[in-house]
Formats: C-alpha cells, sequence, structure tokens
C-alpha cells in the first residue's frame, strides 16, 4: 500500500508540473496571438488505432507518453489504455471505458460514445508508428516553448547568476536534444550490410585499419585506429607526457593525414599549446619558442619551413576555461556539421564541469560528464578521446608504479563508460634506469592499454623527447613489433587486476 500511495504521490506531481507546462504554453500562445502546436487529428488517430488495433500499442511503448498528447481528454484515454497494457488485459472500447470510469474519469472525456467515435478517425492502423512520431514533434516543440518561458522569465530574476542560468538552460535543452535523438529499432540486414561494406573499405585500405590512423603505428597495431562512437580515456601520473602524447597524435593525424582534429584545452591557452608544437615541429628549444633568446637567422629560416604544413592542417584549438558539458556538446556539433571534425580530443576531463544539481558532489559530476562523453561520441559518430587524472595509489604502491584501471581519479564510472583505457608510464621518472633484460629505459614511455572494449589488451614501448615535447614510435623507420609489445586479446571491463601479473614485464 505504502509504495502504490507513492506511485500515486508521484503520477500527481507529474501531472501537474505538466499542466504548469502547458498553462505557460498557453500563455506564450495568447501574448503573441498563435496556437500551440498540436496536431488533435493525429491524437484521435493514434487512440483509434489502439483501441481497433491493441497489438499495435506494442509499436509505441516508450515511444510516446501520456504529456505527448494536447488535450487532456485524449491524455486521460491513452493513460487508461497503457495501465490495460501494462497489466496485461485486453483493450477496447469496453474495457477502456470501465478503466476510466473506475477513475471516475469517464464523462470526463466524452463517455463511450466518444470513445466510439475515436475508432471512426482511423484512416489505416498500420500509420500508427508515423502518427506518433508526429505527436513527439509538437510535444517537442511546446516543451521548447515552455522552457523557454521559463528561461525568461528566471533571466528577469537578478538573484539569480549568470552562470548559473546559463549552467540550467544548457541543461534543460541538452535534455530536450537526447529525447529528439532516440534511435529506431533497424532490422540486422541493414546494419550488416553496414558492417560489410566497412570491411570492404578495409581491404582497399593500405594500413589495413578500420578507423582513424593515430601516427603512432604501434597504437594503431592494437587498435587498428580509432573506431567511430568510440570513447578513449587516456590517464597518467603528473609529469608522465599526457598532453604531448595527445598533442603529438593530433599533429600526426592533421598533419600527415589531413584529419580534422578538434582539441579541447581547459588547462593550457591556446598560444601555450602553439608554442608546444612549434618546439615538436621545429626542433628549436622551448626556451627559444617562448621567447627567452633571441633567435638567429638560420633559425627564422628553419621556423618559417617547417610551420607552413602546421598552418595549413586542419587542427582546431578551443581552449574555454571551465567548459561545460552542455556548451561542449554544442560546440562538438558546429565543428563536425560545420568543419569535418573526425576527433575530438579533451585536456582534461576534471576540468569540464557537469550538471549544475551535482556540484559539490565530484564523484556524480564526473560520472555524469564521463556518461556524457560516451553519449556525444555515439551521437556525433566519432571517436572522443578524453585526458584523465590518476589518484595518488601509484604513488604509495610498491614495484614498478605501474598504473591500474583501479587508480582512475575520481570515479569508477570512466572505466565503465570508456572503450578503451590507455595508461602512460615513464619508468625514469621514478628512478629506473634499466629494465630487467639491461636495456635502457631513458627517454622510454610504456604505453599500457589497460581495457579495450572490442580488442586487445596490452602494453608497447614508445619515445618520449622531453627537449621537443613528443612522443614517438621507438623506430620510426618501420614498424618492429615483434620485441616492443606483448598483447592479450581478452575483455578488461571492470577487472583490477595488476597490469604487471597480466602483460609482463618489457
Amino acid at each position: 500500500m505504502a509504495k502504490q500511495a507513492a506511485v500515486s504521490r508521484t503520477a500527481k506531481a507529474k501531472a501537474k508540473e505538466n499542466e504548469k507546462k502547458q498553462a505557460q504554453v498557453e500563455q506564450v500562445g495568447l501574448d503573441i496571438g498563435k496556437v500551440p502546436p498540436q496536431a488533435i487529428d493525429m491524437e484521435e488517430a493514434v487512440l483509434g488505432a489502439l483501441l481497433l488495433e491493441p497489438a499495435a500499442s506494442l509499436d509505441i511503448v516508450g515511444t510516446i507518453r501520456e504529456e505527448y498528447f494536447y488535450k487532456d481528454s485524449h491524455k486521460k484515454i491513452f493513460t487508461a489504455i497503457m495501465n490495460l497494457v501494462a497489466e496485461h488485459n485486453p483493450v477496447d472500447i469496453y474495457t477502456v471505458a470501465e478503466e476510466l470510469k473506475n477513475n471516475d474519469l469517464l464523462d470526463q472525456v466524452g463517455g463511450p460514445y466518444y470513445l466510439s467515435q475515436l475508432t471512426m478517425r482511423v484512416a489505416a492502423a498500420s500509420h500508427l508508428e508515423y502518427h506518433a512520431k508526429v505527436l513527439t514533434q509538437k510535444y517537442i516543440q511546446r516543451e521548447l516553448i515552455s522552457t523557454s518561458y521559463s528561461i525568461l522569465n528566471t533571466a528577469f530574476d537578478d538573484t539569480v547568476p549568470a552562470d548559473e542560468l546559463l549552467d540550467s538552460s544548457q541543461q534543460r535543452l541538452f535534455d530536450l536534444g537526447e529525447m529528439n535523438l532516440r534511435r529506431d529499432t533497424r532490422p540486422v540486414r541493414t546494419v550488416l550490410q553496414e558492417v560489410v561494406d566497412e570491411l570492404s573499405s578495409v581491404q582497399t585500405r593500405d594500413d589495413g585499419l578500420s578507423g582513424l590512423p593515430s601516427g603512432f603505428t604501434s597504437l594503431d597495431r592494437m587498435t587498428l585506429g580509432w573506431q567511430k562512437a568510440d570513447l578513449v580515456v587516456i590517464a597518467a601520473r603528473p609529469s608522465m607526457g599526457k598532453t604531448a602524447f595527445v598533442l603529438t597524435m593530433a599533429r600526426n593525424m592533421a598533419v600527415n593525414h589531413n584529419i580534422p582534429v578538434a582539441f579541447f584545452s581547459l588547462e593550457m591557452p591556446d598560444a601555450q599549446l602553439v608554442k608546444r608544437l612549434l618546439v615538436s615541429e621545429t626542433g628549436l628549444s622551448s626556451q627559444k619558442i617562448r621567447g627567452g633568446k633571441k633567435l638567429k637567422s638560420f633559425e627564422w629560416e628553419q621556423l618559417n619551413q617547417r610551420i607552413t604544413n602546421l598552418s595549413e592542417a586542419p587542427l582546431y584549438i578551443d581552449d574555454t576555461p571551465s567548459l561545460s558539458i552542455f556548451e561542449f556538446r554544442a560546440k562538438s556539433r558546429r565543428l563536425v556539421a560545420g568543419m569535418g571534425v573526425k576527433l575530438i580530443v579533451i585536456d582534461y576531463m576534471q576540468l569540464m564541469t557537469g550538471p549544475p544539481e551535482l556540484r559539490g558532489m565530484r564523484e556524480q559530476e564526473v560520472a555524469a560528464i564521463s556518461r556524457s562523453l560516451k553519449a556525444i561520441a555515439k551521437e556525433l559518430n566519432i571517436p572522443i578521446i578524453a585526458l584523465s587524472q590518476m589518484n595518488r595509489a601509484a604513488e604509495t604502491r610498491g614495484g614498478t608504479r605501474k598504473p591500474q584501471l583501479s587508480d582512475l581519479r575520481e570515479s569508477g564510472a570512466i572505466e565503465q563508460d570508456a572503450d578503451i583505457v590507455i595508461f602512460l608510464y615513464r619508468p625514469e621518472y621514478y628512478g629506473y634506469k634499466e629494465d630487467d633484460s639491461g636495456r635502457s629505459l631513458e627517454g622510454i614511455a610504456d604505453v599500457i592499454i589497460a581495457k579495450h572494449r572490442n580488442g586487445a589488451v596490452g602494453e608497447f614501448s614508445m619515445r618520449f623527447r622531453s627537449s621537443e615535447i613528443r612522443f614517438m614510435d621507438l623506430d620510426e623507420g618501420g614498424p618492429d613489433f615483434a620485441t616492443d609489445e606483448t598483447v592479450t586479446y581478452a575483455s578488461r571491463m571492470n577487472q583490477m587486476n595488476d597490469l604487471n601479473d597480466t602483460f609482463g614485464v618489457l
């Protein structure tokens, strides 16, 4: 009984909120002299089809809800039908009338006569799905009006901080956008044909990759390129070279492969990023590029020769600080639509801001950011690479201090949402001079693929040139992988095993 009472209270609160929204829409309509978006004839056709062909309800369950109907009596009739469906009871004019009568609603909707009239409004029950889409469209239009009305009223309130107003407004519009992005179920033959076409295109590629090349041959060997809709998280402790790694990669993709890349830098201003690019591109010292020393004439010549390719590369930098997830989504959509961006990099995830209601609850906020990044990657159908911080557990752990999945900072949701989790580890930073085989570890960086939802996990070594602030393959002259990587084919989702035990030591 207590549970039923709670459900009833929730339903009443929801109905009251919907009534408030509809009143706002109608008020706006009166103010501007226009009728609110609605399709009463389509509402009648949907209800009539459900009364005539109850099995058709299965086609729209989860697609439309009570509030999608504009006319109040139609909302009540639809709710009665859905109640019968939920309880596995038959649906027809008589059972719906009885359900309404039991809730003292039959006379309010026009009685049995009106129910019978609804069945006369049906042109073809087979059109139900299309009619439901029209109702969805009208509902979204009304929600936009109601949201705009609410934002307008709040904007007049001087006690509400502007940043809070922007965040709450973006959240509401983001929620509406998510509603409109629900995809229809597709037959397997359609998806199968797309997969076959993709496999066919891979056969014609010289690199053998199915995704976007990173410019690092060892990494591409294990990932087969960055895949569409994937969320890739790259994590490391400070001073491991996270930014240098993704910046080198972005440069390789944009300059060497002409792939449009967007780089969101929340930590570093765009001019500082470009100076880092110039250091790696020209070979000039970072002190000279920063302006601490005057460039000689031949160095100016060297600089001018090397920056031509960089200046023409499709690389876009956004250094907006404290970027909200809603603003990121809007900007990303514009970059994909307007600039043809194929991959997005975020440096770094924990500097983004999530929904306003989660401020102060950092773990939940990071979880919401992570979940949203994965949703945006799917929506835009491009890979998103997000840098992430790690906690201090690796610093206090004995042995080689190689990172583990449990070291991801602030939220286990990051591991859940990510399709690939990569760690960067430089043993020389911790004072290790040689590995067990006697190989020098100077300038060596281990790239550890700790989770790969659809492929290989393992690790390989790369070279990090700190003087040039860039990463490169151990042998850029050719991809010799036999001695540089160990691979395990398995899913690592939600596992916390020590990476040393899983991958071995190089």
